[in-house]
């Protein structure tokens, strides 16, 4: 012992010198705690997070803080059981009384040489631990992110083993109670399963006698196997007398051989010769492909052309209709303002005929009393007085009479005006009566004919279509079932289609007015021959149309170009139609499933002409019919459905009500006519009446005149009937001047109304006359906007035909494709077989079925004989397999032997290693231990007896040269806790781990001890800087020197009516 004592030193320094080295090799801290985080766990609702430094922590706090808490919380969230705490014997302990769950976060470090998946994890791994009340615990594994990247436990595990943390170690992890039993073992026997558990010697020897466990049972197995072995070599034997004398039948085994060789290249070559045509025929069909694709091409570039050319004029129409609905409203204002300008015109008219009247009559006054007075003057002193006064008397009452006469027929003037005006406005209206009249009568018959047909149509539901239909589908189904057609013609097509809601069917009526009557052929041929049954049977009137598309049993694949609203449903999707060729043909003719249905139309335009329109949507119509685009809109004229209504009692009763309004409504136009005619024959006889009464009162003026002319050449005034004449004569003089002044004023204004009217007129003229040529010019665009929608409608019908003879062409291709693959697989099995049968190919003349016919000959013959001799192929199968079976069994004795050699070599190096490092492991541990209590002024011994598996501790104070050797439990509490701090730092001189945690391992120290063990463990961390070291210590460390590698995390007392806990760090 004193020899050892004495070559201490020396080898403590070599010790220390190789550690420092293995260290500074390492070079990494990859596996040391960066912090811990505890939730709801034992007593504690929150404590952390901890955040440890990378060499020397210390956590302090008085009983109660959560330091213990910590280091379990550790051992657990790092795979440990809940006996290795010692705090309890489920992980349920954990959980805090009152909540459903405990978490716990650990972060390790992954830096460094050993870091593990550093591209996934980065330089942090964040290990989170959940414990539920019912004791199951599940790991979630972070990246430095936080990113989740697994949560199994075997990553956990690989974790650890990269890193070498042992939780279960008591030298990385060291508790109280583990501590508390270490100090108080009396046993030298536990002092040894503790080294051997430190250094993981036990675990070593555990393999060992596992693999000592191992050679035994292979052993075992070898006498089993050299027992079976003998009964197989006997049953070989037996097998193989049997096998010799079926020798006979090689030469016909050989020959069928042969032939089953040739017979598999016959078939190969045969298989070759059935390829050549198809490929030749694929090879040709391809060569097409091309005119197919410039056909489609062609016809595609067509239809772009007429759509282009079919939008161009659709905009030249619609600028048209816009121009003429920009010009109505100015037409409309200038005709009432012509018709009021005539209206004064005829006013002023009036005024200046009666101004003209009067003025005549004044004239013709005027010149009589000039040649009464004359005529007075020179016959005055011819005539007595007597018979002057008569005669003035008599002329006086002609005049009169004159003056009546002339007012009375100014009235008849004014009279026969205005019965001409009244007929003639009266004649007008008839005229306008007339013509609305007809209008209604025509409207009437046709709702007449509807209703004839919706009556008709209660038994025969085609008869909507027209009343030759019925007949037209019967000839069409008897050419059918005679064989005129190919593929039997459809239609009309609205009888083949239902709207699923009643309330669209106007609006689907109206979006398909030109199919619904059409029928639709799969080719040229039947088209023919449909269209002459149609002229067969349909002798005057329109035919249906005929659309020409080849049939195909699938409806058409329209998911890509097909509108989808959440809201109104496509007309496709409104329809319900069983025959897929109907539908394909309205999909092509039409594009349905691309046209929206949306019941109001304020909420179609919203939709429509909203900045985002649906995807795929052309148009949309309202439940009214009125068709709504994106940049404009049309109002439909039809107000009901007539081939798709479902109703048709209902439809009945509705056209019966407008036929008996329309009645009752031409009924009154035919009374108010008849009105107006006895108007016009009452004003025709009150104008003739008129006019006779005029010509009478003019006759009878004349004849007054005569007389007065006569009575005033014979008579003669007296002298005193001068004056008043005179007078009369200079008033009427007077009154000619004014009605002059008048007339002339009265013509003026008539000229100047005259004007103005004619002026107003000629504007309205040229504005009506403008809108007429609009008009004409929108007639034209339109014939030629429906040429240019059948040239769209021809080009895409010519571009699906040439696309479904492609695609039709295509499918041959494919088939014939998928005919020559099959062939080519089938070749390739056959010549995989041949191969197998016969590695080099032969040339065979024969053909398959004369090689067959021979096989089966010789095939006959070899069975006839392996009746006579045994069927040679059970024997052959019984030898191999007795032979197969003795290999198999012999080679495992063979691999068991090699496996029980290994087993020994490996044995006997584990034993040899394991005494070995046993030996290296507890001379070093006994160097750093003497070092260790070198340092109180103590000198002891480690005595390791292997054989009795015991540790000896021996003490020895260095007070005097004759100080007694002790046993440690000799010694006081503090010295022995100082003793035990040597035997682990000992320890961990000759063990690896990326940190070392240790329990209050100063708590029966006195202060002399505890200075002297707290110096010597940081000496231990200075020379192991890429070390991690945890020390658990009630004291508050106030005394440590002030270190960038210490660190020292403060926990506070635990607040009284709260679990909260807080920590300091320093």
């Amino acid at each position: 012992m004193e020899k050892e004592d004495a070559a201490g030193p020396s080898r403590r320094d070599a010790l220390r010198s190789h550690e420092m080295q293995s260290v500074c090799e390492v070079g990494t801290d990859a596996g040391i705690v960066e912090s811990i985080t505890l939730k709801n766990f034992m007593c504690h609702s929150l404590l952390g997070p901890f955040n440890f430094g990378s060499n020397v922590n210390f956590v302090v706090g008085n009983n109660g803080s959560g330091k213990s808490a910590v280091l379990t919380a550790l051992i657990v969230a790092l795979g440990g059981k809940a006996q290795a705490t010692s705090r309890g014997s489920s992980l349920r302990c954990f959980v805090k009384e009152g909540e459903s769950s405990a978490d716990v976060s650990v972060t390790l470090r992954n830096k460094g040489r050993y870091a593990y998946k550093p591209e996934v994890y980065g330089d942090s791994i964040i290990i989170d631990l959940r414990i539920t009340r019912e004791g199951n615990r599940s790991y979630k594994l972070r990246s430095k992110t936080g990113q989740l990247v697994s949560a199994k436990k075997e990553e956990l595990v690989s974790i650890l083993e990269r890193f070498h943390i042992q939780v279960n170690n008591p030298v990385s992890i060291l508790t109280q109670e583990m501590s508390k039993h270490f100090l108080h073992s009396k046993g030298e026997g536990d002092k040894y399963k503790f080294f051997m558990k430190a250094t993981q010697l036990e675990q070593m020897k555990e393999d060992y006698i596992h693999s000592k466990e191992t050679k035994h049972v292979a052993m075992a197995k070898v006498e089993q196997h050299a027992e079976v072995l003998k009964d197989l070599k006997r049953k070989v034997q037996e097998k193989e007398e049997r096998f010799n004398s079926l020798e006979s039948l090689d030469n016909m085994k050989a020959k069928l051989e042969e032939l089953q060789k040739q017979m598999a290249w016959a078939l190969v070559t045969e298989m070759e010769k059935e390829l050549l045509p198809l490929q030749e025929k694929l090879q040709s069909d391809k060569r097409c492909t091309e005119k197919y694709n410039e056909k489609v091409e062609e016809w595609k570039n067509k239809v772009v052309e007429a759509e282009n050319k079919y939008k161009q004029i659709h905009e030249q129409l619609e600028s048209i209709t816009l121009r003429v609905q920009e010009l109505l409203p100015q037409c409309a204002q200038l005709k009432a303002e012509a018709q009021r300008c005539n209206a004064r015109h005829k006013s002023s008219e009036v005024s200046v005929h009666r101004c003209k009247t009067n003025l005549r009559d004044l004239e013709k006054d005027k010149t009589q009393l000039s040649s009464r007075i004359n005529e007075l003057k020179l016959s005055i002193s011819q005539t007595t007085g007597a018979e002057s006064q008569a005669r003035a008397e008599q002329m006086e009452q002609i005049q009169a009479e004159l003056h009546n006469l002339a007012h009375q027929e100014s009235t008849l003037r004014q009279q026969i005006d205005q019965y001409q005006q009244a007929s003639s406005r009266a004649k007008d209206e008839l005229d306008k009566m007339s013509q609305e009249q007809d209008s209604l009568q025509r409207s009437m018959n046709s709702k007449r004919r509807n209703l004839q047909t919706m009556e008709s149509s209660r038994s025969n539901r085609l008869r909507r279509f027209g009343e030759h239909m019925p007949m037209l589908l019967s000839a069409i189904q008897e050419a059918h079932q005679s064989g005129q057609f190919r593929q039997g013609p459809r239609g009309p097509l609205g009888y083949c289609i239902r709207p699923k809601d009643p309330e669209l069917a106007l609006a689907i009526e109206i979006c398909l007015t030109n199919q619904l009557q059409a029928f639709t052929c799969d080719n040229y041929e039947d088209e023919k021959v449909l269209k002459a049954i149609m002229s067969r049977i349909i002798r005057r009137g329109r035919r249906p149309t005929i659309i020409t598309s080849a049939f195909l049993p699938r409806v058409h694949d329209t998911s890509r170009r097909c509108v989808d609203h959440p809201l109104y449903p496509s007309v496709l999707q409104s329809l319900e139609i069983e025959d897929p060729v109907v539908a394909n043909c309205l999909i092509d003719q039409r594009g349905i499933e691309s046209i929206l249905l949306i019941k109001n139309r304020a909420e179609a335009r919203r939709v429509m002409q909203d900045r985002n329109p649906p995807r795929n949507c052309t148009q949309a119509f309202s439940q009214d019919g009125d068709q709504i685009f994106t940049n404009r809109s049309y109002t439909a004229e039809q107000t009901r459905a007539n081939y798709l209504s479902g109703d048709v009692e209902e439809e009945i009763r509705l056209l019966e009500g407008e036929v008996e309004n329309q009645s009752a409504q031409l009924t009154q136009f035919q009374q108010q006519m008849r009105k107006i005619e006895e108007d016009i024959r009452q004003n025709d006889g009150l104008l003739s009446r008129a006019h006779m009464e005029q010509k009478k009162t003019k006759d009878k003026a004349g004849k007054l005149q005569l007389m007065l002319a006569d009575l005033q050449n014979v008579e003669e005034p007296q002298s005193e009937d001068l004056k008043p004449l005179e007078e009369d004569l200079e008033e009427t003089i007077g009154k000619i001047s004014a009605e002059h002044i008048e007339y002339v004023a009265a013509q003026a204004d008539m000229a100047q109304l005259k004007a103005s009217c004619e002026e107003a007129e000629q504007e309205y003229e040229q504005l009506k006359d403008h809108i007429s040529r609009v008009a004409e010019e929108a007639d034209s665009i339109k014939e030629e906007l429906s040429k240019s929608d059948q040239d769209v409608v021809k080009c895409k019908h010519h571009q699906n035909h040439y696309e479904e003879k492609r695609c039709c062409h295509l499918d041959n291709i494919q088939t014939l494709e998928v005919d020559l693959n099959s062939k080519k697989q089938e070749l390739e099995t056959l010549v995989a077989k041949a191969i197998q049968i016969c590695s080099e190919r032969l040339t065979v003349d024969r053909t398959p079925r004369s090689l067959d016919t021979e096989i089966s000959r010789l095939r006959v013959k070899i069975t006839t004989q392996q009746d006579q001799q045994g069927d040679r192929l059970e024997i052959m199968r019984q030898y191999r397999e007795a032979v197969g079976k003795y290999k198999e069994v012999a080679q495992q004795v063979d691999t068991l032997n090699d496996s029980i050699k290994t087993l020994d070599s490996i044995n006997n190096d584990s034993l040899k290693s394991l005494a070995e490092l046993r030996t290296f492991l507890s001379y070093r541990c006994q160097c750093y231990f003497n070092s260790m209590l070198d340092q109180r002024g103590f000198t002891g011994s480690m005595k390791f007896d292997h054989k009795r598996e015991t540790l000896s501790i021996s003490v020895q104070q260095a007070s005097g040269a004759n100080a007694d050797v002790s046993d440690m439990r000799s010694l006081s509490g503090g010295e022995r806790s100082f003793s035990t701090v040597c035997f682990v730092l000992a320890l961990w001189a000759v063990t690896e781990a990326p940190f070392r945690c240790l329990d209050e391992f100063d708590v029966y120290m006195d202060m002399v001890n505890r200075k002297i063990a707290t110096g010597m463990m940081l000496k231990v961390a200075t020379t192991q800087r890429f070390r991690q070291f945890i020390f658990i210590t009630p004291q508050s460390m106030s005394s440590l020197p002030v270190s960038k590698y210490i660190n020292i995390l403060r926990l506070k007392d635990p607040a009284r009516g709260g679990n909260d806990e807080e920590e300091e760090q320093e």
